[in-house]
């Protein structure tokens, strides 16, 4: 199979959010569609809701008038799913329910033709278990979209047990052919995204509950640092904390209790509260009207250093040189070949996140005064930089880490000690569990990222940054951090181990 040629008559069951979106698409991509929804009305409603939507994309120049008209007129309401006969590919979108979605089609089975395909938009539910009761549940597959349908690329094209590979593939090509990215995964737990999304939200709300520091802080670290569009705590008040925190637990249940996407007693709080973030008005954040809400704690201006040393190499760091001889900061280079860098200022260390906490690298290193910073999607780009002083570092070693990177041109936020640090350790989490999804069959490494920047807006896929960190440091960050906590959140992917010992990259 390719793909379904625009002659083909696409169906829709669910006339919701999702629905619509699906609708919308898949006519301006040319086809014929129809679109049911038990509710009575909802159907004709939701195509008048397209229209309007169109309307102002109209106003703005983005379609003329004749093509808005063109596209909501291929959309056709219908009232019963027996109109669905002469469907080539019957998408629902209906409520995320096992029996609701099995029920539904076991009644479309009957209805569409024998080589008609069926796909469900479900995002936790597992296509096998959904095509389970059905005479052929070969031609059952995940066509999962992202909200909102028109503006969002990603669509994960599920394959259950029984999933046929041709119907895969056609649905696959379908997809790319409404403009999408669609990418491969097996029927697992959470699929690509929900999975290793994960650790995005965890590893922000354990450095919260540890008291690293505030949430507008944390937020403005992975928006300023890491060059992720939203905070952790923004993201998930934006999504609701009961819907992140069920999609966590489901994931969890499902992994049978795997601790790393062990859930979270503070934003289980949060629910408990009714504090579901901006739907509620008041979550992390407060967005009642004139709420004064915290901003991110800036360290004050402090001096730039007169001179700064570079020991060794400084591997994903490198930048900061470039960054210092800019600003024209004499800097002495020591023994760059050996060894991991640091960087000298007035006799204090200051060292990328290894996974360790700075209070341990000052004890094993004998050097008590060292500070550690966070790792930046790219420090010639970065407004905002974390640092963590070890214990033992009187308040001028501290200063002069803080004015170096003040001289650099970013704010600095001055954290609790804390192994990691925030942008360092998700990083690297988020990779460790993409890792395990290409170990575990789920999906290619190219799927994962594409999923992640596509589905999710990340900056770069998390298997793409771990190849330009190195994955030894990668490795390194989570075997530190595995040691430090002494829990399994933090074991390596057997593939991350393997790729480091044979030297290989995930990607290219």
């Amino acid at each position: 199979m390719s793909a379904l040629p625009k002659s083909a008559i696409i169906a829709v069951v669910g006339a919701g959010t999702m629905g619509a979106g699906i609708a919308q698409v898949a006519a301006a991509a040319g086809h014929r569609v129809l679109l049911f929804d038990a509710r009575a009305d909802a159907a004709a409603r939701a195509v008048e809701g397209i229209g309007a939507a169109l309307g102002k994309l109209m106003e703005r120049g983005k379609m003329t008038a004749a093509e808005k008209d063109a596209l909501v007129a291929r959309i056709s309401p219908c009232a019963r799913l027996e109109e669905f006969a002469s469907a080539a590919l019957t998408v629902e979108a209906v409520v995320e329910d096992l029996e609701a979605k099995r029920r539904l089609f076991t009644q479309l089975e009957s209805i569409v033709g024998a080589d008609a395909i069926l796909a469900t938009n479900t995002s936790s539910l597992s296509v096998t278990a959904i095509g389970a009761p059905l005479k052929r549940p070969e031609r059952l597959v995940g066509m999962h979209f992202f909200n909102p349908v028109p503006l969002m690329a990603l669509v994960e094209v599920v394959s259950g047990l029984a999933t046929g590979a041709a119907v895969a593939q056609a649905v696959f090509d379908t997809a790319a052919a409404w403009g999408k990215s669609p990418v491969h995964a097996k029927s697992t737990p959470g699929f690509i995204v929900n999975r290793v999304a994960r650790p995005y939200y965890g590893e922000a709300l354990r450095l919260l509950s540890e008291g690293a520091a505030d949430f507008a802080t944390l937020d403005a670290l992975m928006r300023e640092a890491g060059g992720f569009r939203m905070g952790p705590f923004e993201l998930m008040d934006l999504i609701g904390h009961d819907v992140n925190f069920a999609v966590t637990s489901s994931v969890h249940a499902a992994y049978f209790n795997d601790p790393r996407f062990t859930p979270s007693l503070l934003q289980q709080e949060l629910v408990a509260a009714g504090r579901l973030g901006r739907k509620t008005g008041r979550g992390f954040y407060d967005y009642a009207q004139g709420a004064t809400n915290p901003q991110p704690w800036t360290a004050p201006s402090t001096p730039a250093p007169r001179e700064v040393a570079v020991n060794g190499p400084l591997g994903p760091a490198e930048g900061l040189l470039d960054l210092i001889r800019d600003m024209k900061i004499p800097l002495r280079e020591r023994g760059r070949d050996n060894g991991q860098g640091y960087l000298t200022v007035n006799r204090t260390q200051i060292c990328l996140s290894d996974g360790r906490s700075a209070t341990e690298r000052a004890a094993t290193g004998h050097h008590s005064n060292l500070v550690v910073f966070d790792l930046a999607l790219d420090y010639g780009k970065a407004t905002r930089i974390a640092l963590a002083p070890a214990d033992q570092c009187n308040d001028a070693g501290r200063q002069s880490a803080i004015g170096l990177f003040q001289a650099l041109g970013m704010k600095v936020s001055l954290l609790d000690d804390v192994p990691g640090l925030p942008v360092m350790r998700t990083v690297c989490m988020l990779a460790n569990e993409g890792a395990d999804a290409v170990n575990q069959g789920v999906c290619d490494a190219a799927a994962v990222d594409t999923a992640m920047q596509k589905g999710v807006n990340y900056p770069r896929g998390p298997l793409a940054w771990a190849d330009a960190i190195g994955l030894d440091i990668v490795h390194q960050v989570l075997r530190n951090l595995f040691r430090a906590y002494g829990e399994d959140r933090y074991r390596p992917s057997p593939l991350l181990r393997r790729k480091v010992h044979a030297g290989t990259r995930f990607l290219g």
